[in-house]
């Protein structure tokens, strides 16, 4: 375990130095949910399009998927686990890159950041591709976010793989949750034409 948290932290100091002042303040914006929200209001638009008023089951779904991916990482695992973030870890003072003066909040095991947007990423990649073959590139703006939060000295990389394994779950209860009350709609609207 010891190696594992040893090679984290070395991984990180290498990903972490990997900065610019060019990319500081594109990193500092990408990181921000604010920045994202034309493209959650374009994701549901995309939803209501193809799915009409049962669109409302699938952003229930959405809704669970981000209230579990939240609550584990942030409710359950960082007071657990308690470890320091990269930025407040003592240890390492002086080595981290922090922008403008972000240091997160004090734990960082698991990532919120990585556990919604990878939980996102899964749910409207399940309820979109069978209308659109381009949707997988959610995974990449799932990568592209969570990478902004070692960029920024917040998370190490096994914060962000632990939060996208909880996402990942997350984002398929959510979408089971989904296609159950779908399921359950349309049964119960043939069942009242019949």
């Amino acid at each position: 375990m010891s190696y594992l948290i040893e090679l984290d932290r070395q991984l990180f100091l290498y990903l972490n130095g990997l900065h610019s002042p060019e990319l500081d303040p594109v990193m500092f914006y990408l990181t921000k949910t604010f920045f994202w929200l034309p493209l959650y209001a374009f994701l549901i638009f995309l939803i209501f399009k193809n799915y009409k008023k049962e669109g409302w089951y699938l952003l229930a779904g959405a809704a669970l998927t981000i209230f579990l991916a939240d609550e584990v990482t942030s409710s359950l695992m960082k007071p657990f686990f308690a470890r320091f973030r990269p930025s407040h870890e003592p240890s390492l003072e002086g080595l981290v890159h922090l922008v403008r003066g972000y240091r997160g909040g004090l734990y960082g095991f698991a990532s919120g950041h990585a556990a919604n947007t990878f939980g996102t990423a899964l749910f409207v990649w399940l309820v979109l591709k069978p209308y659109y073959r381009w949707i997988s590139w959610i995974f990449l703006w799932a990568t592209l976010m969570t990478y902004t939060r070692i960029y920024l000295g917040v998370h190490y990389p096994g914060d962000i793989i632990a939060g996208a394994i909880i996402g990942l779950t997350s984002g398929w209860i959510g979408f089971r949750f989904a296609t159950w009350l779908l399921a359950k709609s349309r049964k119960k609207k043939v069942a009242g034409e019949a």
